[in-house]
């Protein structure tokens, strides 16, 4: 096969779609179960609010969050779990419908999408099963704590920082493929 050949078929196709986009979901399927173990055994495992010292700055700690992200709303009657629970349903549907569309060269978009998804589904279990969202991971440092987080919040987090690394450098990679060809 001729270089130049071999070098266009590696690259992926500017404007094509992808092929096969909802296989990532298989990554956020790996968040949920993660999530849902990790959460299983920090609640079969720990005492309450009781901290078990991992090291200097991280604690396990359980704890149960019925607000959203830094407890927000969690001091209101309820009605707060169904709104996050309809938030979150949204946004994994509305996220879906991003996945199944992107380009063949947006992969990074793609996991970025996977893991938001997974950490989204894995918090939408607790908060309609238990009323709740399972938090466990506490960093702290000179007296001052964080607040307590889980595996789908990590990959939240993470997807969020996906997201934004391709606003910011995606549009710049694609003008630089595209002069290319």
């Amino acid at each position: 096969m001729p270089e130049a050949h071999r070098n266009y078929a590696q690259a992926a196709p500017m404007g094509r779609a992808m092929h096969r986009p909802l296989r990532w979901l298989w990554l956020a399927l790996a968040v949920v179960v993660l999530d849902l173990a990790t959460k299983y055994a920090a609640s079969h495992l720990l005492g309450y609010a009781e901290p078990v010292k991992v090291l200097p700055f991280f604690n396990l700690t359980l704890v149960h969050n019925t607000g959203a992200a830094f407890s927000f709303l969690a001091s209101h009657p309820g009605w707060q779990r169904w709104l996050f629970a309809a938030i979150a349903v949204a946004a994994c549907i509305g996220l879906g419908v991003w996945l199944a569309r992107l380009k063949a060269d947006e992969k990074r978009l793609a996991c970025a999408l996977a893991l938001i998804i997974g950490g989204a589904l894995g918090n939408l279990f607790d908060r309609v099963v238990h009323g709740y969202v399972v938090d466990f991971l506490s960093f702290h440092a000179a007296g001052w704590y964080y607040p307590a987080f889980n595996v789908a919040d990590i990959a939240i987090t993470l997807g969020a920082i996906g997201l934004i690394w391709e606003s910011i450098l995606g549009d710049r990679r694609r003008r630089i493929q595209q002069a290319r060809h």
